[in-house]
């Protein structure tokens, strides 16, 4: 056994090697399991659609996003590329909130932007109400459909006014409102 006494005083006491190596192999055990279900929260699935739904692209889109008081305005582009569909979400400055790419039924995230799981729950929320009628079933079979109002339960109510200006209700104390940017422009 080893006494070590460091500045402050104490007596600290190593049992050897072997100890110590179980205490670091501890730690490191602990430290990787936070890591793993750190990664598995933030990779929440959202419903996504069994295929591509038919959208005319490119679509440019004013995002309103209202929580409690406040109030945010966003413009969001949606292009095809590569077999799949680009998403980039900007302030109204044009400074860049967040960016996936949606290939294979997968997010992948597109530039040097940290994660936004917000933003990405936003996308999956506006390809389910973008879809349009006839491919929904198709495309989501969970999902319920009355007049004008589109749900997928427990989780995204869309409520629409014309076919593209709706309000997205997230089942929180989120909601947005979302609107063509060139109707709005032309207004």
């Amino acid at each position: 056994m080893l006494n070590t006494r460091p500045a402050g005083g104490q007596t600290l006491r190593c049992k050897g090697p072997a100890a110590l190596i179980d205490a670091v192999a501890s730690r490191y055990r602990l430290c990787a399991a936070l890591c793993v279900a750190l990664l598995l929260s933030g990779c929440s699935t959202q419903p996504l659609p069994r295929q591509t739904p038919t959208l005319a692209l490119p679509m440019q889109l004013h995002v309103q996003r209202q929580q409690a008081d406040q109030r945010q305005d966003w413009l969001l582009v949606i292009q095809q590329e590569d077999g799949g569909l680009r998403w980039s979400l900007m302030d109204p400055l044009g400074i860049p909130l967040a960016r996936q790419l949606l290939t294979h039924n997968r997010w992948h995230a597109d530039g040097l932007l940290p994660p936004n799981p917000e933003a990405r729950e936003l996308f999956a929320a506006l390809l389910f109400a973008l879809t349009p009628a006839h491919e929904l079933k198709r495309n989501y079979p969970q999902a319920k459909s009355v007049s004008n109002v589109r749900v997928i339960s427990q989780r995204w109510q869309i409520q629409y006014d014309q076919p593209q200006v709706f309000r997205i209700d997230t089942q929180g104390d989120v909601y947005y409102d979302i609107s063509p940017l060139n109707a709005e422009a032309a207004q």
